[in-house]
């Protein structure tokens, strides 16, 4: 078994500072920008719908000045659309979204919403914490995945919107109640997604808790680089050397493997679907990758090329793992099986439980903060 360095605040650079908005607004025009094309209306907000009981949900448009476009709602910090160009500069959406809320109520199968209070699983949903048992929702047989029944992806967020010369971005806000699906404490949670002019999208995590709590926040975005069809095709690069092994629940054992002579090996590129049939249990990938570096430094996780495309995602993460998902639940209505992948960045699954992962555990006085870039380019850029 590996040793795991244990998670750390982020540290970053100032450059990094600048791509993950964490300056003031102010800072931020002085310090990173130099300005925006005459015309563009870099952020806007407009009526996505209404939730049953009334309460109007709202969608965020965020524009660069290279044609990127990303829309966001409020209903779960979700989002609905990532247009980015190919190398021919044919703009295509590239992550799973609905055009309507009415899609989303009636259970559109690929929201890329905000997952919490903790993303992945947690065996037999609970665990003990300052030596006392804490049980949370069993949502998934007699155990806990991403945040319970609702969670935070089925939540009301609370935006705002803000702009900078060479960025803007959208800022949610969410209150989760003491004992809400079980978990303790009082927490105060804000997920901020910043678009700027290098086509990276930054997603900035940070809670704050009154009582000792876990938190494990990711989201769960469905990619597809061609914007259709399968992605066997795509081009994986996972910068990890080691993974977390489960059972047939998809639940860690606590060891923690190496990913040599296994369909796992993506340290270098290989097609999703080289190997995708050689998988044991879930009929597609599903598993939680050791990245390498030390957690709490923004650095790479994964780089997927899709070659007719040409376009190319980058991930980086403060993050210890990264959850590789191939939609393995697709079933035709509307995508097909393994139509997307996820890169969901996170602490290791039922970390809650087993000590030798990084901990997950926040406690008054010592925020959680998380960061997670997406980068977008083309081959030969």
């Amino acid at each position: 078994m590996s040793t795991i360095p244990p998670a750390v605040p982020p540290r970053i650079s100032r450059r990094e500072a600048c791509v993950l908005g964490l300056t003031s607004l102010a800072g931020l025009v002085a310090g990173c920008a130099t300005g925006s094309p005459a015309g563009l209306v870099r952020v806007e907000s407009t009526r996505f719908g209404q939730l049953a009981d009334g309460r109007p949900v709202q969608s965020h448009t965020l524009r660069n000045r290279h044609g990127m476009v990303v829309r966001l709602m409020d209903l779960g910090a979700t989002l609905t659309e990532i247009s980015v160009p190919d190398r021919q500069r044919a703009a295509a959406n590239v992550v799973c979204g609905a055009p309507t809320l009415d899609a989303y109520l009636k259970g559109f199968p690929a929201g890329a919403s905000v997952i919490g209070r903790f993303a992945n699983r947690i065996r037999n949903a609970r665990f003990t914490l300052d030596g006392r048992e804490v049980r949370v929702t069993a949502n998934t047989g007699p155990h806990h995945i991403h945040g319970g029944r609702e969670g935070f992806a089925g939540k009301l967020w609370t935006a705002k919107t803000r702009t900078g010369r060479r960025e803007a971005a959208v800022e949610f806000s969410l209150r989760s109640a003491d004992g809400e699906e079980g978990f303790p404490g009082n927490l105060a949670v804000t997920v901020t997604y910043t678009l700027n002019d290098a086509n990276e999208l930054t997603l900035r995590y940070a809670a704050t808790t009154d009582r000792p709590t876990v938190v494990n926040l990711t989201n769960h975005a469905y990619f597809n680089l061609a914007g259709s069809g399968d992605v066997y095709g795509h081009e994986l690069q996972i910068f990890a050397d080691e993974f977390t092994p489960g059972d047939r629940d998809l639940i860690p054992t606590g060891e923690v493997r190496s990913v040599t002579a296994t369909p796992l090996d993506f340290r270098t590129p290989h097609r999703i679907g080289e190997r995708i049939r050689q998988i044991e249990g879930p009929s597609g990938y599903d598993h939680n990758f050791v990245l390498r570096g030390r957690a709490g430094t923004l650095r790479p996780a994964a780089r997927v090329v899709e070659p007719v495309s040409g376009r190319v995602l980058e991930c980086r993460t403060t993050e210890p793992g990264v959850q590789l998902y191939t939609a393995n639940h697709f079933n035709g209505r509307p995508y097909p099986k393994h139509g997307a992948f996820c890169l969901e960045t996170q602490h290791y699954p039922d970390s809650p439980n087993l000590t030798q992962f990084p901990s997950p555990v926040v406690r008054p006085g010592q925020p959680y903060a998380s960061a997670t870039v997406f980068k977008f380019t083309t081959l030969g850029a």
